[in-house]
């Protein structure tokens, strides 16, 4: 029996739990502003991203940009165009000027060479990104950072979970944002976080994100709207749970595709990295057509027509939106130009059977014969 399979899949607890975390919710019709519920999940990830400064927001985008809006930052913002559209925006919305820095075409992250040609006497912070849960160069950018009186703030919405020569993700730059959308390994439904280093940036984004409302007559700042909700919170609490889990039963999946995968000509799979624990949240694969002899394209569409969706993840780059009107020069990030052309990512989530991704797998290589 043929079935559609989606590059990813919301995971879920069982219902009867979800049904039971929320029972209370009933009792008290605390629907939202940061209930029992909210400050039970706070609590829980602190002591499971093993960090010591926590704030929920609504989605992860708001936890970039609020914590951007929170530094009262000015001027230019080093990062990356390989990455989601959120990451930009967020900088953009804040009436700061990204400046692009090329990647690392093995790790698909910031390339480190690069940053100190790119700042300037306007150049306020860096804002790299952990992707498919690889792990920044976070030892040379925190060298350039200190050198230069830059804020660091890490986009780690792949990251969820991650450690790095035993530290979680969460403890470094000045903050670490994290995104628990339902397509995460983590997911409260819609949500994020911020981990921060400093309380007062703590005591901003409460702020931001409460109308900088303290007290019942006490307003001293001007705010959003950006509180996680009870419902939300408590999906968190039950997929915490299980977390760990289904991070395990990611792994498992992960090394079948590379053991299927990894003599073949053409592709580049991602290895994962040394002294990180990976959360394996994504299976990327780079294609050269010269070798592999069709292009990431045509496997796109191949696997399409079989009912398989992967994802041009992330294509376009970010530095090449409409919205932009061609203000950036993609040829300044020629390496991010040159993966983003070529890459996809296949499913990868907890539920898919071992037996479809040898389906895929058996489909992709396929693919070279069927299309020529």
């Amino acid at each position: 029996m043929s079935y559609d399979i989606y590059v990813t899949k919301a995971s879920l607890p069982p219902m009867e739990e979800y049904i039971e975390e929320v029972r209370s919710v009933w009792d008290t019709h605390w629907l939202t502003n940061m209930g029992e519920k909210h400050e039970q999940l706070q609590n829980m990830l602190k002591d499971y991203l093993d960090v010591d400064n926590i704030e929920l927001l609504v989605n992860g985008h708001m936890a970039l940009e609020m914590t951007l809006q929170a530094m009262n930052l000015q001027g230019e913002i080093i990062t990356t165009p390989f990455t989601f559209a959120s990451t930009t925006h967020a900088i953009v919305r804040n009436n700061l000027e990204p400046v692009f820095c090329d990647i690392d075409e093995q790790t698909y992250t910031m390339d480190v060479s690069k940053i100190e040609s790119l700042i300037t006497e306007r150049t306020c912070a860096i804002l790299p990104v952990h992707v498919y849960g690889n792990i920044c160069n976070t030892e040379e950018i925190n060298r350039i950072a200190h050198k230069y009186g830059l804020k660091v703030v890490y986009d780690a919405a792949h990251a969820f979970g991650e450690t790095y020569k035993g530290k979680s993700v969460g403890l470094y730059g000045d903050a670490s944002c994290f995104s628990f959308h339902a397509t995460k390994v983590y997911n409260t439904i819609e949500g994020g976080a911020v981990c921060y280093r400093r309380e007062e940036l703590g005591q901003k984004l409460y702020e931001l994100k409460n109308f900088g409302i303290h007290g019942p007559e006490d307003v001293n700042a001007v705010g959003a709207n950006a509180k996680m909700n009870e419902f939300c919170a408590a999906m968190g609490i039950c997929n915490l749970r299980h977390v760990d889990e289904e991070i395990t039963k990611r792994k498992k999946l992960y090394e079948h595709y590379m053991e299927r995968l990894k003599d073949t000509a053409g592709l580049q799979l991602n290895e994962i990295q040394s002294h990180v624990r990976s959360n394996y949240a994504y299976f990327p694969v780079v294609f050269d057509e010269t070798i592999f002899g069709v292009s990431r394209n045509e496997v796109y569409d191949y696997l399409a027509e079989a009912g398989i969706y992967t994802r041009k993840y992330f294509y376009p780059l970010t530095n090449t939106f409409a919205c932009f009107e061609n203000k950036y020069n993609v040829d300044d990030t020629p390496v991010a130009r040159k993966v983003a052309n070529r890459v996809l990512t296949l499913p990868l989530y907890p539920d898919l059977d071992v037996r479809d991704v040898d389906r895929i797998c058996n489909l992709l290589l396929q693919c070279r014969f069927d299309k020529k």
